[in-house]
């Protein structure tokens, strides 16, 4: 019986081991996000789980070490000797969460450079207003400095949906 098991990869190697799993007409799911890098060269399309990915096999009749004797690979995610497997409705809740991330990273892109003013309009700063700073490479954060003690600028890094865009200053044009 065909089940869902969880593939470890070798440290970055979790496209090759998919690849190597398609070679082999493996039914696989690479859950991966889009990402926004600050540096040009770097991967746009990032692994969701680094290092794991998911394949679906029978163990029974193809044998634990098709699956597990692969380039790229480490192994299977196992307790004991057993091999871990995960539900189908798992391997659809985790589809879902990233569709929704994907659909909400697009609708709350805000064009923010270096120096524009924000609000905060969530968490713990709720309220405050403050001057972007960056976005963090690889993640949905931003820098922001608060004026908080003696008018001394504090970095802050928050979710980016925690802030919204006052202004901006007038040389980004």
């Amino acid at each position: 019986m065909k089940k869902w098991y969880v593939a470890h990869s070798k440290p970055r190697n979790e496209e090759l081991l998919w690849k190597q799993f398609c070679l082999r007409n493996f039914e696989t799911y690479y859950p991966c996000i889009k990402v926004q890098t600050v540096n040009p060269r770097a991967r746009q399309v990032q692994p969701y789980f680094p290092g794991y990915l998911f394949v679906r096999v029978d163990l029974d009749l193809i044998g634990r070490s098709a699956v597990e004797w692969v380039p790229g690979g480490v192994g299977l995610v196992s307790f004991g000797d057993e091999p871990a497997f995960v539900s189908g409705s798992l391997i659809n809740a985790i589809k879902q969460r990233i569709e929704n991330l994907e659909r909400d990273s697009e609708e709350n892109v805000i064009p923010l450079f270096k120096d524009d003013n924000i609000a905060i309009n969530t968490g713990a700063f709720i309220g405050y207003e403050g001057v972007f700073d960056a976005h963090l490479s690889g993640t949905d954060r931003v820098r922001i400095l608060l004026s908080l003690l003696d008018n001394r600028l504090i970095p802050v890094e928050l979710p980016a949906s925690c802030i919204t865009l006052i202004s901006c200053i007038s040389n980004n044009n």
